[in-house]
């Protein structure tokens, strides 16, 4: 990978702290807001469908969507220890042979993935500083449905978030956080040709699912 925001995720996204979420996710699950998108997608109508999640960690949008009756899945992360351990938990619940996992930059590699119905992006704006190439490709990618859950911009996360990007560069770490702004996220969206038809918040998230308005064609 080439992008440095990406080496930050592989350090971040270690072994030891995927190891840690998988064993919360069997334990208690999927988190709620992403219990939440899954919802929203459900209530579109998934069955027949294909999923390109991107950033997906364990895997739990997969697990869930292939459950509901998706057909097959892509998943793309920056984590090679969390595509491991997605890995591991789809062959434990016998789905090993219905999602192709692919490491690296999602921006580098969008050329190179096969579109889908439904692109999912869970808590991946946060973590990427090119939101526009980020949400341009992704949302190219997405024939039917584009959800996605990221921060709200709430000027006290802002600041969090400015705190720990001094202390990251006096130490070193090559992650970064950022809250990007929603009016940019969704300009970019609708012009990809998409309308919104679902909002809620969850706490510091907010879950938005978006159609492709019917005359409109994937874009790029």
């Amino acid at each position: 990978m080439t992008n440095c925001q990406c080496e930050g995720i592989e350090a971040c996204f270690n072994p030891k702290l995927a190891a840690q979420e998988l064993d919360h996710y069997r334990k208690k699950g999927a988190s709620k807001s992403t219990r939440r998108l899954v919802a929203a997608l459900e209530a579109e109508g998934v069955a027949g469908m294909t999923l390109l999640d991107i950033g997906g960690g364990v895997g739990a949008i997969p697990h869930a969507l292939l459950g509901d009756g998706v057909a097959t899945a892509t998943a793309v992360d920056a984590s090679a220890a969390y595509l491991n351990v997605a890995r591991d938990e789809a062959r434990r619940r016998d789905l090993g042979d219905r999602i192709h996992f692919e490491h690296g930059n999602f921006v580098e590699l969008a050329p190179n993935i096969s579109p889908a119905d439904i692109v999912t992006l869970d808590r991946v704006l946060c973590c990427f500083d090119d939101m526009s190439a980020l949400v341009s490709a992704s949302a190219a990618r997405a024939t039917h449905l584009y959800g996605l859950v990221y921060p709200r911009a709430f000027w006290l996360l802002r600041a969090l978030v400015r705190v720990w990007s001094g202390f990251a560069r006096l130490t070193g770490n090559k992650m970064r956080f950022f809250v990007h702004a929603p009016a940019a996220v969704e300009a970019i969206v609708r012009r990809q040709g998409f309308e919104r038809r679902h909002y809620e918040t969850v706490g510091l998230w907010q879950v938005i699912v978006y159609a492709r308005r019917s005359s409109s064609g994937p874009i790029g």
